[in-house]
């Protein structure tokens, strides 16, 4: 579905907003709070806080639970003193009452001065006798001691009145008389001494309740004080809990955005980019839209890496993502894969060329140099481009095509590539005979022909050029050109070019077991060259065999002295002590200098067969051989033209000079065996420059 804007438009370069996709960023709050966090809020984040808090409430609770049992027992010993107290004095009031029947009942008595009255006046002697047991049995100590004195008084005052009764009953009236008075005066007496003990027994009380009074208002305070104390324990845990609880989210939520995000750069990872992209489809299948998804890789930043350090290599990487970010829409994301490989996800987008269009505008941004602590680096990448539905069926291929897509735009120098299927075909097929090479190596599939050199004067022999062939179980014999540009370009050329030397050296072996010294010739790709170990390899290999280096002859292309001209040199010089040959193939072909030929040590120069083949023809090719034998010869190199394929060629190379020929007109590679029974035919000369 296109969009009515156009790409340019739509993509304009902008910086993320805070929030948006491909760029989280933390509040201002709390940024602010991780840069300078009060001294407060770490006391309360700490353990020794929450442990000490919860101590301290475990402390006030107790001490508010025991103010509360005081609190109850108190209540209870004043309930039960306070009742006490009171049955005590009110029994005593009650032996106050039952003097003041004994006394109305005698005063009755006295008025009435007949036997109707003495009854009541009998039944009330000695009725406060009960209460005085019970005090006796249940009053204080003061109660003992002035009960000792009321029942002696009170004892004397009955036994007046016994007397005044029988007094009576005996008609005696003045000795009622007398005895009445004393009987008042003993009343009065007994009715003084209960007041006071009542009197005494308030005052006690009272006494008691101000007491508790007091207690209870220190109860009170301690009571109120735990309370506030324990409240604000209880607060203070409520907010530790409440910190801890925060805290916890907080992790939470920076662990979700580490899962989710690079801690370099702060952009998507792997993860997001996958939950994205998952998101982006399901969108995309239900609105019938068009996703986009682009890796790129940075190109050099091993290099920037070794050259300048880990830490630059880091600003890179970050100076990277924010260029990426700033340049996308907020509805996209970018990922960081790992590396120095990113992803961007297009939701929406409106079509491959759209989506190319995006790429080649992340790239423009890119190229702007980067400070790297005031070093300007050249920033530069390779971007793959992978489009669902057009050709991806869900996230897993989109990943992949997109970086076939990346690798293709690597391997070719394009800046951006789409993934293209049958590309992609080709690509895997190509992997496909790697990994049967890598294969062959190990089973021994490989085997080497050999294509003999002749002297273009005398036509003798001067020795053989190695070819690697390979011997596939399926295919059949298969020539150089089907997987040497492959191992080229991976790493698996060194094992061959090994692989190629220790053949060629065992069949010279064999030559030699046989009385046949015979040069041999092994082209070197530039990546083993190069190499630091190479050298060292090459004189591992020739001790080994026990062979003479001057029998060995290295042939170089003119790329390698092009790649590193210094690296080169100083390889070649080392191989040159040793004794080894040293011959320049293609000559013609590449972009060498002619000053190379001065500073390399060269034994031998090769003429491309582009010029030889057509040699008669060409007037042209006629005068670039001439120029290079006179060159060549100049130096004191020896001269080999390749791709002789006819006699007229031979005898014209002769008369220009050169030295050496090979070609099928002299002879096609032919397997290690067969040579010695082509030297038969055509006689082996060795010069005496080898020895």
């Amino acid at each position: 579905m296109a969009h009515p804007l156009p790409a340019a438009q739509r993509f304009a370069d902008r910086a993320i907003p805070q929030g948006a996709p491909g760029r989280v960023d933390y509040p201002r709050e709390d940024r602010a709070e991780r840069r300078a966090t009060p001294v407060l809020t770490n006391a309360l984040r700490s353990k020794g806080m929450a442990r000490c808090a919860v101590f301290l409430l475990t402390v006030g609770l107790a001490t508010l639970a025991g103010l509360a049992l005081w609190s109850t027992r108190s209540t209870a010993q004043t309930t039960a003193r306070v009742r006490a107290l009171g049955e005590v004095t009110a029994t005593w009031g009650q032996v106050f009452l039952d003097l003041g029947v004994e006394n109305e009942a005698l005063n009755d008595y006295l008025r009435a001065g007949s036997a109707e009255g003495r009854s009541p006046l009998t039944s009330a002697l000695s009725s406060a006798g009960p209460h005085l047991e019970w005090l006796a049995a249940h009053g204080d100590a003061g109660d003992a001691d002035e009960l000792a004195t009321f029942r002696d008084t009170y004892g004397a005052y009955t036994d007046t009145l016994r007397q005044l009764i029988a007094a009576g009953n005996a008609g005696d009236s003045g000795q009622v008389s007398a005895l009445a008075q004393e009987v008042g005066l003993g009343a009065a007496s007994l009715r003084k001494q209960v007041d006071a003990t009542i009197s005494r027994h308030q005052l006690e009380l009272s006494d008691y309740l101000a007491e508790v009074d007091q207690a209870n208002h220190r109860l009170q305070v301690a009571s109120t004080v735990a309370l506030t104390v324990d409240f604000l324990l209880l607060v203070l845990c409520a907010i530790i809990l409440l910190s801890h609880q925060r805290r916890v989210e907080r992790q939470a939520v920076e662990s979700r955005h580490r899962a989710l995000h690079d801690s370099l750069t702060g952009i998507g990872n792997r993860v997001l980019l996958g939950d994205r992209v998952e998101g982006a489809l399901r969108l995309a299948e239900r609105n019938a839209e068009t996703v986009a998804l682009l890796l790129l890789d940075l190109n050099r930043f091993k290099e920037i890496n070794d050259t300048l350090g880990h830490h630059c290599g880091d600003l890179l990487l970050q100076e990277v993502a924010s260029r990426l970010s700033g340049a996308l829409r907020d509805s996209d994301t970018v990922a960081r894969l790992g590396g120095d490989e990113f992803a961007v996800v297009l939701p929406d987008i409106g079509s491959t060329a759209e989506a190319r269009e995006v790429a080649e505008r992340l790239l423009a941004v890119l190229q702007c140099p980067a400070d790297l602590d005031g070093t300007a680096v050249d920033v530069s990448g390779s971007i793959g481009v992978a489009v669902y539905p057009l050709d991806s069926r869900n996230s897993t291929e989109l990943l992949q095509h997109a970086d076939i897509a990346m690798y293709a735009a690597k391997r070719g120098h394009l800046g951006v590539a789409v993934y293209d299927m049958e590309t992609a075909q080709r690509d895997l097929r190509q992997l496909s005979v790697l990994g049967e090479l890598r294969r062959a190596l190990d089973e021994h599939e490989l085997v080497l022909h050999y294509q003999p050199k002749v002297y273009t004067g005398s036509g003798y022999t001067c020795g053989v050029e190695a070819l690697v062939r390979w011997q596939h179980p399926q295919r059949g014999l298969l020539g150089p050109g089907e997987f040497i540009p492959l191992a080229e370009d991976s790493e698996l050329i060194h094992p061959l070019t090994d692989y190629v030397l220790e053949a060629a050296l065992d069949q010279h072996d064999r030559w030699r077991d046989e009385g046949v010294v015979l040069p041999l010739a092994v082209n070197v790709a530039t990546q083993c060259l190069l190499a630091d170990t190479f050298a060292d390899r090459v004189a591992a290999a020739l001790a080994r065999h026990r062979a003479e280096p001057g029998h060995l002859t290295l042939e170089i292309t003119e790329s390698a002295l092009i790649a590193d001209p210094d690296r080169a040199a100083a390889v070649l010089a080392t191989l040159r002590q040793l004794g080894v040959r040293l011959s320049i193939d293609d000559f013609g072909t590449g972009y060498a200098s002619m000053a190379y030929l001065q500073r390399i040590p060269l034994d031998e120069l090769k003429i491309d067969r582009c010029f030889i083949t057509t040699l008669q023809s060409s007037h042209g090719n006629q005068a670039i051989v001439r120029a290079v034998l006179e060159l060549a010869h100049a130096l004191g190199l020896e001269v080999v033209a390749e791709g002789v394929e006819d006699g007229s060629t031979e005898t014209a190379l002769s008369d220009m000079g050169c030295d050496m020929a090979q070609g099928y007109h002299l002879s096609r590679p032919i397997p290690g065996p067969e040579v010695t029974a082509w030297l038969a035919a055509h006689p082996l000369h060795v010069p005496a420059r080898v020895p």
